[in-house]
This record gives C-alpha cells, structure tokens and sequence, in this order.
C-alpha cells in the first residue's frame, strides 16, 4: 500500500530518475546493466557516469522508490558481486504519473507547434 502523501514527496522525477525507472520497469537489473538500458533507450543521448548512476541508486533507495533485490539468475565473472535493483510499488506508481505528466506536456507542445 502506497502511503497518501507519498507521490507528492517524490514527483516530478528527475530526468536520471526518470531514465532509471523506465529502465528497471521490466525487471531487476545491476547498476551497469542499468546504465547500458539507459544509453540504448535513449540512442546513447543520457550516458550516466558512475558518480551520478550510484549516487542516484542510493537517493532513489531511501525514497523507497527502488530496492535492492537477490540476483535474478544471472551467471557471469561479477555475478555474485553484483548489487540488483528492483522498482517499487511507489517508484512503478511514480513512473506511471510521471510518464502521464510528461505525455500530456509532449501533447500540447504539438499542438501548439501545428503538429
């Protein structure tokens, strides 16, 4: 259960956050594997260093908007260092409102612009 408040403690998203969310939005990822997704959904337009990426992960951790979560399955060299995120139910109802804001904002843009 999302707290009543707890959107409004949260929204809007930042861009990173944002991006970060989208990109945790179809399952649990590590921090690199998320700053991959993030470079490919955005044709490599928002490339998140290291700083910006962990610093991020841990600001949006005590927002409760992700969580670390156990490896999904994955094998490999780093597999078992590897830290997991996974969204919330707050950060996927963030997501949702934010994506919605931001839909309705691209919307009237166009049609201001004549398209």
């Amino acid at each position: 259960m999302i707290e009543p408040d707890a959107l409004d403690r949260v929204l809007p998203l930042t861009p990173t956050v944002f991006q970060v969310l989208v990109a945790l939005a179809d399952g649990p990822r590590h921090g690199y594997a998320i700053a991959r997704e993030v470079d490919d959904l955005s044709d490599g337009r928002v490339v998140m260093g290291p700083g910006t990426l962990y610093g991020s992960l841990q600001r949006m951790q005590r927002a409760r908007l992700i969580e670390e979560t156990e490896n999904p399955g994955e094998e490999g060299l780093h597999a078992e260092r590897r830290r997991y995120y996974r969204i919330t139910a707050l950060g996927r109802a963030a997501l949702r409102s934010e994506s919605e804001r931001l839909l309705r904002a691209a919307n009237v843009a166009q049609e201001r612009l004549g398209g």
